[in-house]
């Protein structure tokens, strides 16, 4: 017995010294604000006491399009299309709850109707009547949730390799991030020790295109995904039971809606495209040879005039009142 419990006090012991020397600690708040929350950059209180970090650029009377990130992302990802459309559109991005500067939710509240919610919110304090929604993977289901409860603020909807239809993914998609995020004991452990290595390899398995896998971008998701409170928003988030639309459901849809999809994603195939094209009522498909599951990213000059083109089918106005 006595050597037992020296053999688990050594155990212990090497476990602790691990831990200590691979945990990855929290980034500073303040570090991350001066990094990636500097001009045009905003922090907005809303009604829920939730302070967001977005960026609203372009003309105040342009028609307004709304860009929401996915999982485990931030509104930089957007930054290609920003840097298009700005010029003539007011083009909104901001980071969800549970990501990026905005941290995690106040009520640790993951399921769709707060990520809905908070698009209304950000709408009304930004006194917005009408506007385009576009939303990539997660931010993409949840501009679907949200045009299903507020069809009538929405002039186009735009869904840019979108989760949400019933469609399963081989794997978990083979991506190494959002299969331990989904893993018990694995998912817990990486809000503590999150190697850049593991987070670079997330990256690299979402996209086909890899000329856009950077050293500086890699730092930025690493960095604001150990932002105070986001490793376990992560978890919680993925240990939320998600909703899946129905063919019933989406049918209903009337908003004009634009498919943006890369052919090549391992994360929501393009199957899944199919399907959103055969249930949506008003649906363009447009799809593209050799990119994986960030369009907006890897393939920014093809999708922005596809996207172009497609708004200017819309009767547009300003999205203020």
């Amino acid at each position: 017995m006595k050597r037992l419990a020296k053999v688990l006090a050594v155990v212990a012991t090497l476990a602790i010294i691990a831990f200590l020397v691979f945990r990855t600690p929290d980034t500073d708040p303040e570090e991350m604000r001066a990094k990636y929350g500097v001009a045009p950059s905003q922090f907005v209180e809303l009604d829920d006491g939730l302070t967001v970090h977005l960026r609203d650029e372009g003309p105040r009377d342009a028609p307004a399009i709304v860009l929401l990130h996915g999982s485990s992302s931030d509104l930089h990802t957007w930054e290609a299309w920003a840097e298009r459309l700005r010029g003539e559109y007011r083009v909104i991005r901001y980071d969800q709850i549970g990501h990026g500067l905005t941290g995690p939710a106040l009520d640790a509240n993951y399921e769709l109707a707060s990520f809905v919610e908070m698009v209304d919110q950000v709408a009304d304090t930004l006194k917005l009547e009408r506007f385009v929604l576009a939303g990539n993977s997660m931010g993409g289901w949840i501009s679907a949730g949200y045009a299903l409860e507020h069809p009538e603020r929405l002039a186009g909807l735009v869904l840019v390799d979108a989760s949400g239809a019933p469609i399963r993914r081989e794997n978990g998609g083979g991506n190494i991030g959002f299969t331990i995020a989904a893993t018990p004991v694995l998912n817990t452990l990486i809000t503590q020790i999150t190697p850049r290595s593991l987070v670079k390899r997330s990256y690299e398995q979402s996209v086909s295109n890899r000329a856009i896998v950077t050293e500086e971008t890699v730092d930025r998701y690493w960095e604001l995904l150990r932002y105070p409170g986001n490793r376990r928003a992560t978890v919680d988030r993925f240990n939320t039971p998600r909703v899946v639309y129905s063919k019933e459901v989406m049918g209903n849809l009337s908003v004009p809606t634009l498919l943006m999809w890369g052919e090549e994603d391992a994360l929501v195939p393009l199957e899944a495209a199919r399907w959103y094209a055969d249930v949506l009522p008003q649906a363009t498909l447009i799809s593209y040879p050799g990119i994986g599951h960030l369009p907006m990213e890897e393939a920014p000059d093809r999708s922005v005039a596809d996207l172009r083109d497609w708004l200017d089918e819309l009767p547009l106005s300003s999205g203020t009142g």
